[in-house]
């Protein structure tokens, strides 16, 4: 049994800032290592002699089974144990099976690697969200929570650009060892200078007792209907956005005939660099607004997914490359909020000691399910349409994808029926 006590109002967090800034590194890696492997399909696909649907599994739905499954007996260890510790642990597993990656020789051997990698990251995301909530008071948890997502955009970034140019110059399998081992520095630096925050400190609770069991933890979250729309709101955005992140270098690379290296830093900066701008600015907002009404954090999603889709449909069909990138600006801009709030709000619609398994749940959905079903889905479809004689049958299949997005403004809207009625339920319980 969990009991939560007041204290006293929090002040300045010691550390806070530092602790935000290595966790916000750490999820950088996390997506340096992904998506180094994304600018270069392309060379992977000639070199191993693929299929688009091959390509599709191999980013998707192999690595996000163990990257997913495992987060959740991950984040139920989380709620119990010491999180700074397990993310260095995770971060360590991650980063070697990245740099082992540049040893494959076979489609197999790849995809055995990407399996570690997707073993590794499952330890971090639950156990760091769980420790930025601690450390955030809930007016300033949006904004955490979106300087913590830029470590997206700038993995993205980060990885593009380094996939691309060592690629020119080393090859393919140079580039993973690159991307892999600076991460076993940085498993150092998260053990020996983070430090653990106490639970509930941001909230003015003192938390005592065990956490509740898993069939109570379930429970709690199965009558948080908020949580539930959010979560497939999210969830089918997640499916088109990650087709989209996969798949957006091929179908520059086809469509206008360029390179791994003369599309990497663009699409690096664009939607990494844009991106996290775009996490900050619009967490910052949403917090402004949710301090009025706490609708605003679905709602914030719901508005931006209406927003990308004129834009992303303009971007399949510009006339050259320029035109395509400047098309993509909103899109890239707006892409990463649903993720920054989706972690949000599985912090605040949930108990203090669930914390952790709440976010392990949704990354859990949106992974197996987003990360794991929208690239393998376009490319699946990518190949019908291939078969079928379509001239360009990538930038068909992605067309199709923008579908989800239409589909989740709905269940989003759903969510902001009793976002503030769930919100309250969690924080008395």
């Amino acid at each position: 049994m969990t009991a939560v006590t007041p204290t006293a109002p929090a002040t300045a967090i010691p550390g806070r800032a530092w602790v935000l800034a290595v966790l916000t590194l750490t999820y950088t890696f996390n997506h340096i290592d992904r998506q180094v492997l994304v600018i270069l399909l392309e060379p992977i696909k000639a070199e191993l002699n693929l299929r688009d649907g091959d390509l599709g599994m191999l980013t998707g739905i192999v690595f996000a089974g163990f990257y997913a499954t495992l987060g959740i007996p991950v984040a139920m260890w989380a709620d119990r144990g010491n999180r700074r510790n397990i993310i260095a642990l995770a971060l360590t597993i991650w980063s070697a099976m990245t740099a082992l990656s540049g040893l494959a020789q076979t489609y197999w051997q790849l995809l055995l690697a990407r399996m570690g990698v997707g073993v590794g990251e499952a330890g971090g995301t639950p156990p760091a969200t769980s420790m930025i909530a601690d450390l955030s008071p809930p007016k300033e948890r949006a904004t955490a929570m979106g300087i913590y997502t830029t470590g997206i955009g700038l993995g993205v970034m980060a990885g593009f650009a380094l996939g691309g140019i060592i690629y020119e110059h080393f090859g393919w399998r140079a580039a993973f060892f690159v991307a892999g081992v600076p991460g076993l520095l940085l498993a150092l630096l998260v053990r020996f200078t983070v430090k653990e925050p106490a639970r509930g400190l941001a909230d003015q609770q003192q938390v005592e007792g065990d956490a509740p069991s898993f069939p109570e933890t379930i429970r709690f979250i199965l009558g948080q209907s908020s949580y539930l729309w959010l979560l497939a709101g999210c969830l089918l955005i997640c499916i088109s956005s990650n087709a989209f992140l996969v798949f957006t270098s091929g179908h520059l690379q086809r469509t206008y005939g360029l390179t791994p290296g003369e599309v990497s830093l663009p699409l690096g900066v664009l939607i990494g660099g844009v991106g996290s701008v775009g996490a900050v600015v619009l967490g910052a907002v949403c917090d402004r607004l949710s301090a009025k009404d706490m609708r605003w954090r679905p709602l914030m999603i719901a508005i931006c997914a209406g927003l990308a889709l004129p834009f992303a449909w303009m971007f399949l069909h510009a006339p050259n490359v320029w035109a395509a990138y400047a098309w993509n600006l909103v899109p890239a801009f707006i892409g990463l909020i649903y993720a920054s709030i989706a972690y949000t709000a599985s912090q605040e619609l949930v108990q203090v000691r669930m914390r952790s398994f709440a976010s392990a749940f949704m990354l859990f959905c949106l992974t197996l399910i987003g990360i794991g079903g929208g690239p393998w889905i376009a490319g699946e479809l990518s190949d019908y349409f291939a078969a079928q004689g379509a001239q360009n049958s990538l930038a068909r299949s992605l067309e199709m994808m923008l579908m989800f997005n239409l589909a989740s403004i709905a269940c989003l809207l759903m969510a902001t029926r009793n976002y503030r009625r769930d919100a309250a339920r969690a924080a008395a319980a």
